[in-house]
């Protein structure tokens, strides 16, 4: 096994900005239709949705920025950690769907337990060389 490739500085970098990257789409997303985003927090029984609409947006957008410079990684994984599994349940409650959603909800649920599994390894293992924190 090659472990020069394997400690290459660049693919904790593209793991990272990968990650990233999916927070901040999402997040200027939110904040191209902050009223559509309010509306979905309504859907969802959220209290006070406008203040979470932009509490979301700002925690996606600054979220991903963070990780994918990589500054302070290792509590902004912990922390999208938890965002992502409060979102996952808030949202993603595929028991209370019917059969005909019942299966896009299962793979929305799924894929963001597979994003807080993936937060988990940056955590753990750290950004990298190729990042602010350099670790």
């Amino acid at each position: 096994m090659n472990t020069t490739a394997i400690s290459s500085p660049i693919f904790p970098l593209i793991g990272r900005s990968l990650i990233g990257l999916l927070f901040l789409v999402a997040g200027i997303m939110k904040a191209m239709n902050i009223a559509g985003t309010t509306a979905y927090m309504t859907r969802l029984g959220f209290p006070m949705p406008e203040l979470f609409a932009y509490l979301s947006t700002l925690i996606e957008v600054g979220g991903g920025i963070l990780l994918i410079i990589g500054w302070q990684t290792r509590r902004v994984a912990w922390f999208l950690v938890l965002y992502v599994l409060v979102a996952t349940g808030a949202a993603h409650r595929f028991w209370e769907y019917d059969a005909a959603q019942r299966g896009n909800q299962i793979n929305h649920f799924l894929k963001n337990f597979a994003i807080s599994g993936a937060l988990m390894f940056v955590a753990v293992f750290g950004p990298g060389s190729a990042s602010v924190d350099k670790n």
